[in-house]
């Protein structure tokens, strides 16, 4: 958080596919003399790597283990299923699970989708990586189900993607040491939150309230109108009631 002999300092891991570029930008915006550092995690090590206090932060994949740590879902993202592009999924706009029921789905040691029960027919072995299950895709060994982020991570001109509506969905949170929630903390709470810059909730020092006391001794000492400027205002007033007299009629 602050250096021994330096300006203070946010560290804040993120997992794949996560793109914290939007926060970051507001924070150099608010915080321009508090350097945020970024540092790519894998989803499996992200909950250790806050909790030993390597970052301040992390922006994790849900479910983690949550001992020690605080955290706050930030959004649900939709799953696809990453195909060759002339793969015949590629004739819908949106599959189900029981549309892959006769391909062969691979699955990554590093998913982190809860299934009950996995699509598909097994492939022959796990893949290590997100990374390699998408270059066996491109070799036809199977299609691959991911959150929308990891599809667009790994890109590749032959390959193309489907959402999979009934698929287990990946929520993206914002986690923290439980007992170090530091003013600069809560700085980040209200960035990823979209709280203003004059909120009063995760700045560090909010502005004065007014004192109603105050405000009745300052009207007390107001000094009232005088009597004969409320006269002239009466007088006023009435004459702008009354008619116009009209002149004499002159003889005949």
């Amino acid at each position: 958080m602050t250096a021994p002999d330096g300006p203070a300092s946010f560290r804040l891991a993120y997992v794949p596919g996560v793109t914290p570029t939007k926060w970051v930008r507001v924070w150099n915006e608010r915080l321009p003399r508090v350097a945020l550092t970024l540092i790519g995690v894998t989803a499996a090590e992200a909950a250790d790597v806050v909790r030993a206090g390597t970052a301040d932060a992390g922006l994790v994949r849900l479910p983690i283990d949550r001992t020690g740590l605080s955290a706050i879902p930030l959004y649900t993202e939709t799953t696809v299923v990453v195909v060759p592009k002339d793969h015949l999924v590629t004739a819908a706009d949106e599959v189900t699970v029981a549309d892959l029921a006769d391909e062969f789905v691979l699955h990554p040691l590093d998913d982190t989708l809860g299934w009950d029960e996995l699509p598909g027919e097994p492939a022959f072995e796990r893949p290590a990586t997100t990374a390699a299950a998408i270059e066996l895709v491109a070799a036809g060994a199977g299609v691959l189900v991911v959150p929308q982020s990891l599809a667009r991570l790994h890109h590749r001109k032959d390959l193309t993607y489907r959402p999979v509506s009934d698929a287990p969905e990946s929520q993206v949170a914002l986690t923290w040491p439980e007992a170090e929630t530091t003013g600069l903390m809560e700085q980040f709470i209200g960035i990823v939150r979209g709280r203003s810059v004059n909120s009063t909730r995760g700045a560090t020092a909010s502005a004065p309230k007014s004192d109603p006391k105050k405000k009745a001794a300052s009207a007390k000492n107001q000094p009232a109108k005088s009597q004969a400027a409320k006269n002239q205002a009466a007088k006023k007033q009435a004459a702008k009631r009354q008619p116009a007299r009209r002149g004499k009629p002159r003889g005949r």
